[in-house]
């Protein structure tokens, strides 16, 4: 633990951003093995464009994981280490990809990365000013997530109006 760098702190208790942390952390995992799942099962018109988004998301997820891991270690606390404790801990649902359709893994995944920036934009406003540390990890988290949701809405949106055209 390092104790000037808790020593920045303000306002906060680093507990409190430890258990925050934890169940972003969570969160990523889930994320992270969504992304990884729904490229392998993902079926339909265009499904290659979207898998290669959905592999650039996972590994961005696992990335984020791996930043909040650090951050909790910082504070003095340990990452979750068990895998079952995602589900108990996370912030946001893991929604198993049964419908492989590519437009519903699309709306799956806009909706997870939705969550993720409540989240995120909590965290941010919650350390602004308190914790800076903390704060620079969620806001270029937050900033991946924006970008996540806008690509696979994009994506979403290309992939309606062809079979929309097609349908014509």
């Amino acid at each position: 633990m390092a104790r000037k760098g808790i020593s920045i702190l303000k306002g906060i208790d680093a507990n409190e951003v430890i258990a925050l942390l934890s169940k972003a952390y969570a969160d990523e995992w889930l994320a992270y093995y969504q992304y990884f799942i729904e490229s392998k099962v993902i079926k339909g018109i265009m499904k290659d464009s979207v898998v290669a988004e959905l592999n650039q998301h996972a590994a961005d997820e696992l990335r984020h994981a791996t930043m909040i891991a650090d951050r909790i270690l910082q504070l003095g606390g340990t990452p979750l280490l068990h895998p079952k404790d995602w589900f108990s801990y996370a912030n946001c649902s893991y929604e198993a990809p049964t419908n492989p359709d590519v437009l519903n893994i699309l709306d799956q995944a806009i909706k997870g990365e939705q969550c993720a920036i409540d989240i995120y934009s909590k965290l941010a406003e919650m350390t602004q000013g308190k914790d800076i540390v903390t704060y620079d990890i969620v806001s270029s988290i937050l900033a991946d997530e924006v970008e996540h949701e806008e690509d696979l809405q994009a994506l979403y949106e290309d992939i309606s109006e062809f079979i929309e055209q097609f349908k014509r």
